[in-house]
């Protein structure tokens, strides 16, 4: 059965954590290009990416006894950030494994947020392994960044909002 996911992007529940932002017009571009050319500005988010979006209407959308037992992923950017702040909000557990190549700052923003980093492996491959393994290990909920229905109909509503805030035709997103 197919997922609908214009549904779930209507029902998606982001805004207790993200809000709409703008769609302004970026005038350099546009005379770049030639083409008139809008931004969507996610980097106004708290996390400074849509990843918040999907990590969010996932995490919210467990069942209890899920959310008491927390949540993993695996990312070295902007997911693990998103996947952190959205447990703190729900005052869930996150453990966030990134390779051990990661930045500091990117682990220093996860931590601030409340996340449990566990550094491992040298790629995102590696501490995608290992996150599975904990998964299993723990009895967490994974956490994907963009391959589960519920993440792509959180990272959805952005389009929702585009369709809302420009009403002309759109030829390109």
């Amino acid at each position: 059965m197919p997922t609908d996911y214009l549904e779930r992007i209507l029902n998606a529940q982001v805004y207790d954590v993200a809000s709409e932002t703008p769609l302004d017009p970026s005038p350099g571009l546009t005379e770049r290009l030639g083409n008139r050319l809008l931004l969507k500005r996610e980097d106004l988010q708290p996390v400074f990416s849509f990843k918040l979006r999907g990590a969010y209407n996932k995490i919210v959308r467990l069942a209890p006894e899920k959310l008491a037992r927390g949540v993993i992923c695996a990312s070295a950017g902007n997911h693990a950030q998103g996947v952190a702040l959205a447990a703190a909000t729900l005052g869930c557990r996150a453990v966030i494994v990134m390779p051990t190549t990661t930045p500091q700052i990117k682990v220093q923003a996860v931590r601030a947020r409340g996340g449990e980093v566990v550094l491992a492996g040298e790629s995102y491959d590696e501490a995608y392994r290992h996150a599975v393994d904990l998964e299993r290990a723990e009895k967490l909920s994974f956490v994907h960044p963009f391959d589960d229905p519920e993440v792509i109909a959180g990272q959805g509503t952005i389009g929702m909002e585009i369709l809302r805030q420009h009403a002309k035709p759109i030829h390109a997103v």
